[in-house]
């Protein structure tokens, strides 16, 4: 196959033993559907790309999922898609190399998305309600005895503001929403958005 990275041999040797040949599949059915598409890592799991992301692919504890970058915009006439969210990446998972559905359905969908990319076509961009954002108690009087923190947080975007607010709201318990306290005011202290480590 063309266009093919060591990342991606890499990371399929790394994952289970059932995701190995789903991955491999995948990975072929991609590379047949268009040889222009080439390999590439993002967030960690290999995304394949043409004039832009084509796709994903990624191994979990119990199953494989192939996205699609804008599957909300595909006709998706095998029903095979089932939305994450609210995102506009749509997807498929499968736990056993015979969920994949046939090389034909998917080779289909491949160049669906690759005729998107070629034509130019963008996801709409979805308008958000702006909201006031409520900092909890406990994040304001952490913030103040923390000048450096505290800066880095007044000038962030509310956006910014609204991952670090929500990542510790989402904690169940006391302890781990103390850890991730501790965890957030030394990232701010650092300068560093709360999804830094997904930053390029």
């Amino acid at each position: 196959m063309k266009n093919t990275i060591k990342g991606v041999d890499e990371y399929i040797e790394r994952s289970g033993d059932f995701a190995k040949p789903i991955l491999n599949r995948l990975r072929g059915i991609f590379h047949r559907a268009d040889p222009r598409i080439a390999e590439t890592i993002k967030w960690g799991f290999p995304h394949f790309e043409y004039k832009g992301i084509v796709g994903s692919m990624a191994a979990f504890k119990q199953y494989v999922s192939i996205g699609f970058w804008k599957g909300g915009l595909m006709k998706d006439d095998s029903r095979i898609f089932k939305n994450v969210g609210n995102a506009r990446i749509s997807m498929l998972k499968m736990r056993r190399l015979a969920d994949v559905p046939p090389d034909k359905i998917l080779l289909s969908y491949i160049r669906e998305a690759v005729d998107l990319n070629e034509r130019g076509v963008r996801v709409p961009s979805k308008p958000r309600k702006k909201e006031d954002l409520t900092i909890p108690d406990y994040l304001v009087a952490a913030l103040n005895r923390n000048r450096k923190a505290k800066a880095t947080f007044e000038s962030f975007s509310q956006s910014h503001q609204r991952e670090y607010v929500e990542w510790l709201a989402e904690a169940k318990r006391d302890e781990t929403r103390k850890r991730r306290l501790e965890t957030a005011l030394q990232w701010l202290k650092d300068g560093k958005p709360r999804n830094w480590k997904y930053m390029r």
